[in-house]
């Protein structure tokens, strides 16, 4: 920071903050759009950029419930990763992590995209052959990955157990040096304004209530700020997809289970990358404030709610001691849920919907944060054409009928969670 940005900081605090410029309009909704976007999360966001920048599909709308980012992109814990074993998923994530390299650039805002490396811990021989083979698939894609030894990861995370007697010994480790984390409310706040600058109109606090149609095809959206026409609408809602496709019409193969998230005190730096533990669902990082950001396995009931319960946070507080014994002494800062789409077989959702207009993002299960950039550039690709891209192909919503699944239910917070 300058000196010329602290004095600004300064004034305006006296003042009340009131001189501030918007970084994105707030525009009254039209009353007919090219193309609706339903959804002013990550991924809502990043599909409106993407039509208008690389489509050049200019009268776009993005229709939020609340203000934007006020769901999952701002409730997750930031991990970005791309290793991935299942043909479909491999190349798709591949791209994500790809279009993150350079998405700071990109949108002219720093997203603070930190490629620190993930490490996914191994506890037994059997656990470590299934990594190879993983880091197989994904070396033969060009994705990065390397096989740790017990004495690779002693060297690198010290700070966990590594006793004689430990309950789940250490044998080595998964490494992926290109992973790391992202700052979750800054990619939505790069998004928007980038979309913003092109035209694309951001409306928050604006419920979709219904669809409206017109000879058996789609014809715009009922919202608690009245009807807005489009030919083609886009729905990119997590958690609330089901809801929000019941009003067309469609059942759809996903359940929704809310996901805790944990963020502790500040402490010195001492978490350098991303560890995952290979025994149970826990993974850790560090954010840039200090605290410790951490998370476990879901709740075990379907819920909409943004918000957990305490026997989740008891079973990750023992799970984070096992794996980290130095972490017990660590205080508890807050926790929150987000809501998970869970699909059948652990891959998201892509897709042309049976209602002409329609199209469907969702199914994310864990992986929504990490696949922001990479589902907004294949979602706009597919609603601009008309046709899904060869990356986003296999994400079809006739899967689940054809049984053409991808199961890649093993890739939650570690890489073969079930």
């Amino acid at each position: 920071m300058n000196r010329y940005s602290g004095i600004r900081i300064v004034r305006e605090a006296l003042r009340g903050n009131k001189g501030w410029p918007r970084v994105w309009r707030d525009p009254e909704p039209q009353r007919e759009y090219d193309v609706i976007v339903i959804g002013g999360g990550g991924h809502g966001l990043a599909t409106a950029y993407y039509l208008s920048k690389l489509h050049g599909i200019r009268r776009v709308a993005v229709l939020e419930k609340g203000y934007l980012g006020s769901g999952n992109i701002g409730r997750n814990t930031t991990i970005v990763r791309s290793n991935y074993m299942i043909d479909g998923n491999t190349q798709f994530y591949d791209l994500s992590m790809r279009l993150w390299e350079t998405l700071s650039q990109e949108l002219n805002y720093n997203v603070m995209f930190s490629q620190r490396g993930q490490i996914t811990l191994g506890h037994s021989p059997d656990q470590l052959d299934s990594f190879a083979r993983r880091l197989n698939v994904m070396k033969l894609n060009g994705i990065d990955g390397e096989l740790w030894s017990r004495e690779q990861v002693k060297s690198a995370v010290p700070y966990l157990e590594y006793g004689e007697d430990a309950r789940f010994p250490i044998h080595g480790a998964m490494y992926q040096a290109k992973a790391g984390t992202a700052r979750h409310d800054a990619v939505a706040w790069g998004y928007a304004r980038a979309a913003d600058r092109l035209g694309v109109d951001l409306i928050q606090h604006c419920e979709v209530t219904g669809f409206m149609y017109e000879a058996g095809r789609l014809a715009g959206v009922q919202t608690t700020r009245g009807e807005i026409r489009a030919a083609r609408v886009g729905m990119s809602v997590a958690g609330s997809t089901s809801l929000v496709a019941q009003m067309a019409g469609m059942q759809l193969p996903i359940e929704s289970h809310v996901l805790q998230a944990f963020v502790t005190e500040p402490i010195k730096p001492l978490v350098n990358q991303v560890v995952a533990f290979g025994a149970a669902h826990f993974y850790v990082s560090q954010s840039d404030k200090g605290g410790l950001v951490f998370g476990g396995d879901l709740d075990g009931y379907n819920s909409y709610a943004q918000r957990g319960n305490l026997p989740v946070v008891g079973e990750v507080a023992s799970i984070a001691k096992a794996m980290m014994p130095c972490i017990s002494r660590l205080r508890l800062l807050r926790h929150w849920g987000g809501v998970m789409d869970m699909s059948m077989d652990g891959s998201p959702i892509i897709s042309k919907t049976p209602v002409e207009g329609l199209y469907l993002n969702g199914g994310w299960c864990y992986g929504g944060f990490k696949a922001t950039p990479a589902a907004g550039w294949t979602f706009a690709h597919m609603i601009a054409k008309g046709e899904p891209h060869e990356l986003n192909r296999k994400f079809s919503l006739d899967r689940f009928s054809t049984g053409a699944t991808i199961n890649e239910s093993g890739a939650g917070p570690y890489p073969y969670a079930h």
